[in-house]
């Protein structure tokens, strides 16, 4: 073997190399520590760098999988615990939100209607494991698309990703715009109001609970404004109008087991008994003059909705818990008036998600 003294003369290529495979002759005996030790520039020197390979840049279309070759697939998400970056600590959700399907729905006049539907899906996660297959709560669901989907439908699909998934508690929630025929208030004219409707499905701690979401938008008039308009026409002689907005109500109730079904109508309908003033569809000059005597018959503050909507659904032995959240738009004030009122401890919260009013927006 070569060696260099200190202060000899610089050494030519052929030593160099000489020096490069005797180090290598020594890497191949070594031990992981002595390598580990190593001084980073010389364990640099051991890497072999080859020329970067030619990969195949056709997409191979007849390319079969068979179930030797899907076992070799990496699977990050579901890999041992030693994976996990953070907190060993359990998630109550984890899944997937707004992935949208057609799916048919049953109305109370024995129609079925064929709505897109968003759909979120989650399962709890173990503080021991990595992740979840998040397309096997798609699967679920496209298992069970082409029935006409209830509160039934939607705990098949529960129990079938719940188990896929060896999860604990699990939700599941179903968004749609669901059409109603409306007729006008005079002119004898009819259309189509669209209703948010969300149903959701939540098993916690082995309860389950069946929920009934919707927005219902109406129109409210201010009572003072309405008394103070007519005190000026009456002691002044002085034209007003009370200011008036688009106004919206979320209603929230735990649809009760065992009871007789609640259909979406019969959610719309509690809501428009309560609140009578309800946006228009189709509008003639009849049905808007019949509009303003209507709001000027149903002035409500925003608590007054929120009571009135809660006198309804307490007298609905198919409703267990509720909450109404209501938001009058004002059109006097640059800020919107609002309520909330809870009966029961499934909607009863100390925190409220501080863009929850956004969300009440109805530009039609």
């Amino acid at each position: 073997m070569n060696v260099i003294a200190p202060g000899s003369t610089k050494p030519d290529r052929e030593a160099a190399v000489a020096a490069l495979d005797t180090l290598r002759a020594w890497a191949s005996k070594a031990s992981q520590a002595d390598m580990d030790a190593l001084d980073p520039a010389l364990a640099r020197l051991l890497t072999k760098v080859d020329a970067y390979p030619e990969f195949n840049r056709i997409y191979p279309e007849d390319f079969a999988v068979g179930d030797n070759y899907k076992a070799t697939l990496p699977d990050l998400q579901n890999g041992p615990s030693s994976l996990i970056r953070g907190a060993k600590q359990q998630i109550q959700h984890v899944g997937i939100s707004n992935f949208r399907l057609p799916l048919r729905f049953h109305t109370r006049d024995d129609g079925d209607l064929t709505l897109e539907t968003s759909v979120t899906g989650s399962v709890s996660l173990e503080a021991d494991k990595k992740g979840i297959n998040m397309s096997r709560i798609m699967r679920s669901f496209y298992k069970h698309g082409d029935q006409t989907f209830s509160f039934e439908v939607m705990e098949a699909a529960l129990d079938d990703y719940k188990a896929d998934l060896e999860s604990l508690d699990a939700r599941i929630q179903m968004r749609f715009s669901f059409p109603m025929k409306i007729e006008s208030l005079r002119s004898g004219l009819s259309g189509y109001q669209y209703y948010d409707i969300v149903l959701e499905l939540v098993e916690i701690a082995g309860l389950r609970k069946k929920i009934m979401h919707l927005d219902y938008v109406y129109s409210s008039t201010c009572p003072c404004s309405l008394e103070l308009s007519e005190h000026a026409r009456a002691t002044r002689g002085q034209l007003a109008t009370p200011h008036s907005q688009r106004s919206v109500a979320r209603i929230s109730v735990d649809v009760n087991y065992d009871a007789p079904c609640l259909w979406f109508e019969d959610l719309i309908e509690a809501a428009r008994r309560a609140v009578p003033t309800e946006t228009q569809v189709m509008v003639k000059r009849e049905d808007e003059q019949a509009f303003a005597e209507l709001n000027a018959a149903n002035p409500i503050f925003v608590e007054d909705a929120a009571r009135l909507f809660c006198e309804q659904l307490q007298a609905d032995p198919r409703i267990g818990d509720f909450r109404v959240v209501a938001s009058h738009q004002e059109s006097l004030h640059s800020h919107d008036a609002i309520s909330i009122l809870t009966q029961g401890d499934t909607f009863a919260a100390q925190s409220i998600d501080p863009k929850l009013f956004t969300t009440l927006f109805h530009v039609g």
